[in-house]
């Protein structure tokens, strides 16, 4: 079986330095706050060369935190993708904010800058692009309509992790940007986590307040706040790994790179378009055909793992039914019933991406 994604293979080369670290982390009781976390958040902040970083429990509450953190307008607007996971949409709700779903791109499967415009209205408060699949949204179009309309940016990077834009890392460009380090992500803990960065060190304090109880200190809570933090043992967990994330981005690229070269000539596959000035870090390689469901069948019988991200857009996905009429033949609605995630992970061989290709092509042909 060619699996979709192997954690097991990503740390066999460190599995003794992390078994190592979680012993001695129980043997000192450290479980809550902690050297690894200020470690963690100290080497993510410096690698995207912002002022702050906040660890916090998940990626969903990264987004939650983050929005409430800019005081947005009660009830205003955030223009949100269409085909994205539910936390983006339910991040801005929990928050007694209105989703406005926008179209995505039909071949980067990014957030439409097209329609971005058409839905914006004196009542949009933000915008919160999703750096889908690892694959960079057009920042400069983003910041140029967030200047003209004076509205937030969130950077959603859960997928994103290390991805640039121009020489830039994504989580840079916006107001504040979040990411996810579920274990299946490029950066993955063993267990949930999340993070915040930010260069403004007030948004980076009304953060940390709401995550610590609503306060800065034990036993001081300024405002209503919650619980969210990020644990010493998964911080010490991401310590290690990210040492190792350049050389596992790397090897996603160059899996990338193949597959491109294998199927570029089959005209029954559309494959994922990246700008010539963004790095796509690939979390996933997304592929279109109009027999999604023969393929998977067809290489499952092969014994090769498929997954598909999403098989719903979010307006189809009962939480929103009441957004159903707001997106009809869409991009993102039409690509739903084509794309199809292809295995792309550090785990793969040379030889087993050519297999895939090999009976991508004998399907189609």
């Amino acid at each position: 079986m060619i699996k979709f994604a192997d954690l097991n293979y990503q740390i066999k080369d460190i599995k003794k330095d992390i078994f190592k670290f979680i012993r001695s982390a129980i043997n000192r009781s450290a479980f809550i706050g902690g050297e690894s976390v200020k470690e963690f958040e100290k080497n993510f902040k410096k690698i995207h060369d912002v002022k702050y970083c906040l660890g916090v429990a998940n990626g969903t509450d990264a987004l939650e935190i983050a929005i409430e953190s800019l005081n947005l307008r009660e009830k205003s607007e955030v223009l949100v993708p269409v085909n994205t996971w539910i936390s983006t949409a339910e991040a801005v709700i929990r928050n007694n904010l209105k989703v406005k779903f926008v179209d995505i791109d039909k071949d980067t499967f990014l957030i439409s800058i097209k329609d971005i415009k058409k839905k914006i209205t004196k009542n949009t408060s933000a915008i919160i692009p999703v750096h889908l699949y690892g694959n960079p949204c057009e920042m400069d179009e983003i910041k140029k309509i967030a200047k003209e309309y004076k509205l937030k940016i969130i950077e959603d990077c859960a997928q994103a992790h290390l991805a640039e834009y121009k020489s830039k890392k994504v989580g840079t460009f916006g107001d504040i940007s979040c990411f996810s380090f579920f274990p299946g992500k490029n950066l993955g803990a063993m267990g949930d986590a999340g993070a915040i960065i930010t260069n403004s060190q007030k948004t980076f304090k009304k953060c940390k307040m709401i995550a610590n109880h609503g306060g800065l200190k034990k036993n001081s809570h300024e405002i209503i706040g919650r619980n969210s933090r990020l644990d010493n043992i998964q911080a010490g967990i991401l310590c290690i790994k990210l040492k190792q994330l350049d050389k596992w981005i790397n090897q996603r690229i160059k899996n990338a790179n193949l597959y491109e070269k294998l199927l570029n000539k089959n005209k029954k596959i559309s494959l994922p378009k990246k700008k010539e000035y963004s790095k796509h870090v690939y979390h996933l390689f997304v592929i279109k055909t109009n027999k999604r469901n023969q393929l998977i069948n067809f290489l499952k019988k092969n014994q090769i793992q498929t997954n598909i991200h999403y098989p719903k857009i979010l307006t189809k996905v009962p939480a929103f039914k009441k957004f159903k009429k707001q997106t009809t033949n869409l991009n993102a609605e039409i690509n739903s019933g084509r794309i199809l995630s292809l295995p792309v992970g550090e785990h793969l061989s040379k030889v087993e991406i050519i297999k895939i290709c090999q009976l991508i092509n004998k399907f189609t042909n």
